[in-house]
């Protein structure tokens, strides 16, 4: 297969030649559709009844439940076979996260075991590190974690105080400090630690058992009770050369490159517990019924019901199309981790998109219940309280939309977005005209290194917006079902709306000469938009998916 040699990427945005790429590696339909169902087995059966013992800490659970998961081959998705792994792409490991999604807390802790707690050793670690850890991971023999954030180092995770210090004229090193909110931090074997050395920051592995590895009693949480989140305590840590993951002094791009491979794969979980949220509410709203009739055939409940299965297409065709690009980056590069920070803001639109969407859907869902999502025997209460971490970590929604703005306007700095006026979806062209107006003004801001944050965050909401709705429009297509394209088309048209809206604060902001501001936002209002009577189409969506019980796959 020909190989890519040009580290930049052609396109930052959903593209046809890509997703063509992409459907040719799409050869797992099948054996997708086996996982699904044994992950809604197990789900079902193993992790949900046991939720009330897993919020109370029982490890012994957990542990078990982990080596359960690796009977069934759900850990090592993203692990080559030769250390144990299925080598099945970012796409599946992306369906297993989705489908885990449905399990609570224990998703979280699953999440981090798989990706953070694995991918190190992955695409970082040596081929004796591999060996010795992967094939346990894999099996869930060992449970993995991921020691970063530390109390004065939470968005700016770079800036540890924990120390690795070298004795002279030998292979060992003494480590010391502490790290803070470590999921899994009870129930791991062994743990990815970033250190402070004299050539700069650098990762440890560190395995629970060593002397001077302490870990703290749990924090006490609003939500995701059942993932264990404590502090973890290094003092007078003895360690080894063969226990530097990476290179000296670049422990840097371990965490950045995984961190963005973690946020794809916690924005897979958030969408698959935004369907379970949706189901739930569908099942409920169909029940209930207030003035002699089901909660669910009032107009706006349904509008409610159409909003959230508009934003969870969003949200899974972004995130599929992301996992499918990396899927052909693996195909087609020697060296993937070399070209892993092309994608940080693919990554960072998909954490940003599904952990928002599932605040909006299980937010809904408590609405849809009425007074009784807010009791704790129904399952919403639970749901909504472990759902509000995700906007936070895994780098919070803020850091992430810096991520997404300055990542396009590095790269985007002298060139214009192509449009095919042909091609292109009407309002996905009015929304690159858009993207094209604001570069104009930016490259007649003369110090761009003013703009302030709130001017990046809307260019980001801007970005990421036009990245979704490139997103659903190749995913429809590849569709027979008419319902996805009427999701597509209806989360374009409301897109395009807030792109709009944006784009008019930005240019407001800029410290352009008011003749060029008003020239810009001229021609933004001149754009030919039509709108579709969209209360019609969110009552055929809603009505499509009261049938169905659901979201429909």
């Amino acid at each position: 297969m020909e190989k890519v040699s040009a580290s930049q990427r052609e396109s930052m945005f959903p593209n046809e030649d890509v997703f063509k790429q992409i459907l040719n590696l799409d050869h797992f339909q099948e054996e997708k559709k086996l996982i699904t169902k044994t992950i809604e087995k197990f789900v079902s059966q193993q992790v949900n009844p046991n939720m009330d013992k897993l919020e109370a800490h029982d490890y012994t659970l957990a542990k078990q439940l982990f080596r359960e998961t690796g009977k069934l081959g759900l850990l090592g998705a993203d692990v080559p076979e030769d250390y144990g792994g299925l080598s099945m792409g970012k796409r599946m490991a992306g369906n297993i996260a989705e489908k885990m999604g449905f399990g609570g807390s224990f998703s979280v802790s699953y999440n981090i075991h798989t990706g953070v707690g694995t991918l190190p050793f992955v695409y970082f670690g040596t081929e004796g590190q591999k060996r010795t850890y992967l094939p346990k991971l894999v099996s869930g023999e060992w449970v993995g974690a991921y020691a970063l954030t530390e109390p004065h180092a939470g968005s700016d995770a770079l800036a540890s105080k924990t120390t690795a210090k070298k004795k002279e004229g030998t292979k060992t090193w003494k480590l010391n400090g502490e790290k803070q909110w470590i999921t899994n931090a009870h129930i791991a074997d062994v743990y990815v630690v970033f250190a402070n050395t004299i050539d700069g920051i650098t990762a440890f592995i560190v395995e629970r058992d060593t002397p001077g590895v302490s870990v703290s009693p749990e924090e006490k949480k609003l939500g995701i009770k059942g993932s264990s989140t404590a502090t973890v305590i290094f003092e007078d840590v003895i360690l080894s050369d063969e226990q530097i993951l990476g290179d000296i002094g670049k422990g840097h791009k371990i965490a950045l490159n995984i961190l963005n491979l973690a946020r794809l794969k916690l924005a897979f979980a958030n969408i698959g517990t935004s369907k379970q949220a949706l189901a739930i509410a569908v099942e409920y709203g169909k029940e209930r019924k207030q003035f002699q009739q089901a909660v669910v055939e009032f107009g706006m409940i349904q509008e409610k019901i159409a909003n959230m299965a508009v934003a969870i297409y969003g949200a899974e065709s972004s995130a599929s199309y992301t996992a499918g690009t990396l899927d052909v980056l693996d195909n087609h590069v020697d060296n993937v981790v070399s070209h892993l920070a092309n994608y940080a803001m693919d990554c960072s639109v998909n954490k940003v998109q599904a952990s928002e969407t599932l605040d909006y859907v299980i937010d809904e869902a408590v609405q849809i219940h009425g007074g009784y999502g807010y009791m704790q025997e129904y399952e919403v209460e639970r749901i909504y309280r472990d759902a509000r971490i995700n906007r936070i970590f895994e780098g919070t929604n803020e850091i992430n939309r810096q991520t997404i703005a300055k990542s396009f306007l590095k790269n985007k700095k002298e060139h214009l977005l192509a449009i095919d006026t042909n091609a292109a979806h009407p309002f996905i062209r009015h929304a690159a005209t858009i993207i094209n107006i604001i570069l104009n003004a930016f490259s007649k801001v003369s110090d761009q290194t003013k703009f302030e944050q709130m001017s990046l965050r809307s260019m980001a909401d801007i970005i990421k917006e036009f990245y979704v709705m490139s997103a659903t429009q190749l995913m429809a297509a590849d569709s027979n079902q008419q319902l996805k394209q009427k999701l597509a088309n209806l989360f374009c048209e409301e897109a395009y709306q807030r792109i709009e809206n944006n784009a008019i604060m930005l240019l407001s902001s800029l410290t352009i000469s008011d003749n060029d501001k008003g020239e810009q936002l001229d021609d933004i209002r001149a754009l030919p938009v039509r709108y579709s009577n969209i209360f019609l189409v969110k009552q055929e969506i809603a009505q499509a998916i009261i049938a169905n019980d659901g979201y429909m796959e």
